[in-house]
């Protein structure tokens, strides 16, 4: 069944019902294992924040790895931020950590939108002309090829009035429809919001922060312990593609593919969350602080004892004495001698 939601179509089979009762399912029994798990999950959300972060910035061509996002944020230092990848990443966080901390003091208004954009590129010199404020030239997406000519991906919202009425009306539906589906609504903002493009640089990083921020308003908290955008990197060309086939219709286009590949996208992420704390739950007899050094060495195969009692702030003897018991329990498994020693879970 086609119906109509703000200036789109959407096609309303059974697919895509299902996956937003898939989604809710989880969600309602959130609130009961977000009090049962303690250290494990606070160690999840930095492990999410870190790939997060780079994982966005990388989609919009950042070159740095998750493992130099997550030097650069335990030892960064504004004044040697001359690196634009560096810049982009310290924004990202900011916004991220801001969203995280204070999601239900943050209303989605332009107001609000300028000043995340602002934070966002606020280590870049090179952009205090532009941010906060939405855009002054067109900023057409454009696709590098190979001999060096460009070609249009999408063709933006005009600068001037035209930009101001689309954030305008995007704005005023998203505080007044109070029918739709919150998670069809999140999917909504992101869409139009890039596909509108309303600033000169970030919109790309800003969609995907407004779609966690719209997410934890709407009551999906267990948003923040997993990583949507490192899951909409691992399928950056279907990402691309279904953005492409959607506004190539503009206006009024039908947005189904983009709503579903949303939603597959929270699907496996979910799934993904619901493994690990499976795998918990099947440890249970083990303490606080074993519980976080597993969780650590199950998404960071290869580290050292230093690096997980720097990290979880753990006295090293007692992190090696409790490796030492996981790796009887056959709990990790252990690699190297000496200073190369390193663990992963088995």
């Amino acid at each position: 069944m086609i119906t109509n939601v703000f200036n789109f179509k959407i096609d309303l089979n059974w697919q895509l019902i299902g996956l937003i009762s898939q989604i809710d399912r989880f969600d309602a029994s959130w609130s009961s294992i977000e009090k049962k798990e303690g250290q494990s999950l606070k160690e999840l959300k930095s492990i999410a924040t870190i790939r997060s972060v780079g994982a966005s910035t990388r989609i919009e061509g950042s070159k740095m790895t998750d493992e130099e996002v997550d030097v650069l944020l335990k030892n960064i230092d504004i004044t040697k931020l001359t690196d634009r990848d560096a810049q982009e990443v310290a924004g990202y966080f900011d916004v991220l950590d801001l969203i995280s901390e204070a999601y239900s003091d943050i209303p989605i208004t332009e107001n609000s939108i300028k000043n995340l954009h602002k934070t966002l590129l606020k280590y870049s010199e090179k952009d205090i002309w532009h941010r906060g404020d939405y855009k002054q030239h067109s900023n057409v997406v454009e696709a590098n090829l190979p001999d060096g000519t460009k070609q249009i991906i999408f063709q933006t919202t005009e600068p001037g009035f035209p930009t101001q009425d689309a954030m305008a009306d995007l704005m005023e539906w998203y505080k007044k429809d109070k029918d739709t589906h919150p998670l069809v609504k999140s999917a909504l903002l992101a869409y139009d919001f890039v596909s509108i493009h309303p600033f000169q640089d970030g919109n790309g990083r800003l969609s995907r922060l407004l779609s966690t921020l719209a997410l934890l308003k709407n009551g999906y908290h267990w948003i923040q312990y997993v990583s949507l955008e490192h899951e909409i990197e691992f399928q950056k060309n279907k990402y691309y593609q279904t953005l492409r086939s959607c506004q190539a219709q503009r206006p009024n286009e039908d947005v189904s593919l983009w709503i579903i590949f949303f939603f597959e996208a929270l699907v496996k992420v979910q799934k993904q969350l619901i493994q690990k704390l499976e795998r918990q739950g099947s440890l249970s007899a083990l303490s606080p602080k074993e519980k976080s050094i597993l969780v650590f060495i199950g998404e960071r195969p290869g580290s050292k004892s230093g690096e997980i009692a720097e990290r979880l702030d753990i006295p090293n003897p007692t992190v090696k004495r409790i490796l030492a018991e996981m790796v009887k329990a056959n709990l990790v498994e252990k690699h190297g001698a000496g200073a190369g020693t390193n663990y992963s879970t088995l």
